[in-house]
């Protein structure tokens, strides 16, 4: 019997390869919990009087590492079940603010895709990630570089 929500494989992520992920809206109880379990107890995110009155955030600020985890949550549950074998590597960048009411979503783009040389049954994708809000500002891009499994163990094309 088949099993549904698998992930993509190496074969399945060619260079110039696109998709998006579903939308995930942001919420208060999002952010209080996120920054109470890892400990970033800033004022800016623990302190609603400190961002009334001193910060210049015109809402419920969310912290970039929520907005790359909830990201990287979308991902997983959609493209790397029982495939990602191994987060490397990345750059990233926060271009913009999200607030708690923002619906966010992440457009991906392959722009690495070649075979592991120690381990055949892998390959090594990167891609590049584009976090958008609903209002279509970009607000995170980041680049991650991930060990994923392979369906076959063939050379590449013109390898010897």
């Amino acid at each position: 019997m088949e099993t549904v929500g698998l992930g993509f494989c190496y074969e399945d992520l060619p260079v110039g390869r696109k998709f998006r992920t579903i939308g995930r809206t942001v919420t208060e109880t999002d952010i209080t919990n996120f920054v109470s379990v890892t400990g970033m107890l800033e004022v800016l995110f623990i302190n609603s009087d400190f961002r009334e009155k001193e910060s210049n955030m015109p809402g419920f600020a969310a912290p970039g590492s929520l907005v790359y985890c909830f990201m990287e949550g979308l991902l997983t549950q959609s493209t790397m079940q029982h495939t990602g074998f191994a987060f490397l590597e990345m750059e990233l960048k926060v271009l913009g603010p999200t607030f708690a009411g923002d619906t966010i979503h992440c457009e991906v783009e392959v722009t690495e895709s070649r075979r592991s040389k120690s381990r055949p049954n892998r390959g090594l994708v990167r891609t590049r990630n584009r976090v958008f809000k609903q209002t279509g500002e970009q607000v995170l891009e980041y680049t991650p570089l991930r060990m994923i499994k392979a369906r076959t163990t063939d050379k590449e094309p013109g390898e010897a």
